[in-house]
């Protein structure tokens, strides 16, 4: 069953043992914990549904409440302390392209907005209406089938709303993968994916969710958008980019095909750690400039690589590895890179071997396959940690951008600095750590978690979230990043699109949304504010 006012599964855990406690009351203080709202409670204060009766659609509080918000600090500030001040009026489970049709005639008919969505793991605010708007949330969880597979073009075309782990368990019973591994894998679905121009954590060899999607199906209130798949075109603008990030103010995407390749026959993980962030970026930009096929680069700064060793219990091997990486020069300062190798393995350990060479010379300690394989165990079930954390009276939240190589350490500390001088305004210390989370040729993501007590009202703490978003929005804005590098724009992040798009790129989308959508029931408020 999954959580309502959290993260995945009600029976998964993942605990913070008392030195991982320690360690965070001494970086920030002692958290208070926080007693949660019912879920009677919470649903019961929803207002009656406004909407007139439709088959598709459930107008029942329970499942509203499921269906009425994401994965963001506001939206778990909303759930926990049972502030449920916004909700859909209902929701609707398609299960062909005909019925998304008849739903956009129905919000067209009665002037309905429709909130599309998969698994609900929206970090950026895409799932709420603005204020007194009838909405429905069109759940596409239904639409989840392997419609065709093409072995020879290698193309696999799904029902949009497949989660991560389904459709992989599709692909990899004929002998594919996707690729595609966000740390929300579990719940996210390929439609919401695409929609939002998700990113995945081995993207250094199966690509981004754009070198992924080759075509498929969007139902707009205009008509059906069909996109067909072609190796290439030079036949204008490619419609495709179109649907890609547009977080459903065009219309629903039903139907996605994406490039798939074979299963990888062996795959691995392995640590690196160097002395310092400068000895760790230069040798990273190394080793993505060089073209190797890896799947996966990862670097955290200092201050992660300390929280991470903290945070991975079995204190006495930690402590061995502490003293034999002092030995080799890798002391206050360190930072853990992890490598990915996927595919062949005689090519797979080939490009190992050569990216470990080009570590060398700025002081890589190889550690082995012990570290790495650990992440990869955990890798979707380190997010748990912010039910933990909650448990214990913090807050954990994440930004990230991208940047070219000679800004991302300025972008790294100003985002982290930025945070620092927004919660101080409170009285309060937060606890801010970064990584490189995919890498580039011409740069790369940064992407930062802040770590901050809760004070124990909605009012206060939403105060304090909104007073660090701004604050490393701002940053991102100032040092030349893009608003968000995978997570979408959503309502979060529309104040800060238009640094980034221009006026002119900004009416461009705005005529676009309104062609296919002139009376604004897609999605509203979401990218376009």
């Amino acid at each position: 069953m999954r959580r309502w006012n959290g993260w995945g599964d009600e029976s998964v855990a993942f605990a913070l043992n008392k030195d991982a406690l320690g360690f965070l009351a001494q970086r920030i203080g002692t958290g208070t914990p926080v007693a949660d709202a019912e879920f009677g409670q919470a649903s019961a204060q929803l207002k009656a549904s406004r909407l007139p009766e439709h088959r598709l659609i459930d107008t029942s509080p329970e499942v509203r409440l499921r269906n009425a918000l994401g994965q963001s600090l506001p939206d778990w500030l909303r759930l926990r302390y049972g502030v449920i001040d916004t909700a859909p009026d209902g929701v609707a489970y398609p299960e062909s392209a005909q019925d998304v049709r008849e739903l956009l005639a129905y919000a067209a008919l009665h002037g309905v907005a429709l909130i599309p969505q998969g698994g609900g793991t929206s970090v950026a605010g895409h799932l709420t209406a603005p204020s007194g708007t009838r909405s429905v949330a069109v759940n596409m969880t239904r639409m989840r089938q392997l419609l065709y597979l093409d072995t020879e073009s290698q193309l696999a075309t799904f029902g949009a709303g497949v989660f991560g782990p389904d459709l992989e368990a599709q692909l990899r019973a004929r002998g594919y993968t996707l690729g595609h591994f966000p740390q929300s894998f579990e719940y996210s679905t390929l439609g919401g994916w695409v929609a939002t121009r998700s990113s995945g954590q081995q993207s250094l060899r199966y690509g981004r969710i754009e070198q992924m999607f080759r075509g498929g199906s969007v139902e707009t209130p205009a008509g059906t958008l069909h996109l067909p798949t072609f190796p290439a075109s030079a036949a204008g603008p490619d419609l495709r980019e179109m649907v890609l990030g547009s977080e459903g103010r065009l219309g629903i995407i039903t139907e996605a095909t994406v490039r798939v390749t074979a299963a990888p026959a062996y795959e691995a993980f392995h640590a690196v750690f160097f002395p310092s962030w400068s000895a760790a970026e230069t040798a990273v930009r190394q080793v993505v400039q060089a073209g190797l096929s890896l799947s996966m680069l990862r670097l955290s700064n200092p201050l992660e690589t300390t929280t991470m060793l903290a945070l991975a219990g079995h204190k006495r091997i930690i402590s061995l590895l502490e003293r034999y990486l002092s030995l080799r020069g890798c002391k206050q300062g360190k930072c853990m890179l992890m490598i990915g190798v996927s595919g062949r393995k005689s090519l797979a350990r080939a490009a190992l071997r050569e990216a470990l060479a080009l570590t060398l010379p700025h002081g890589g300690v190889h550690v082995g396959r012990t570290m790495g394989e650990k992440w990869k165990q955990n890798r979707f079930r380190n997010v748990y940690l912010r039910n933990a954390a909650w448990q214990h009276g913090y807050a954990i939240d994440t930004v990230e951008t991208a940047v070219d190589w000679p800004r991302v350490e300025i972008m790294m500390r100003a985002v982290e600095s930025a945070a620092t001088v927004a919660l101080a305004l409170y009285g309060e210390k937060v606890h801010a750590y970064t990584h490189l989370s995919h890498l580039y040729a011409q740069g790369a993501s940064v992407y930062t978690t802040f770590v901050y007590r809760l004070a124990g009202d909605y009012e206060t703490d939403l105060a304090r979230w909104k007073s660090l978003k701004k604050a490393a929005s701002m940053a991102i804005v100032e040092n030349g990043g893009t608003i968000s590098h995978q997570h979408g724009v959503g309502g979060d992040h529309a104040p800060y699109l238009t640094a980034e798009k221009g006026r002119l790129g900004m009416s461009m989308l705005r005529a676009l949304a309104e062609h296919v959508d002139p009376q604004q029931i897609m999605n509203p408020g979401k990218l376009l504010p």
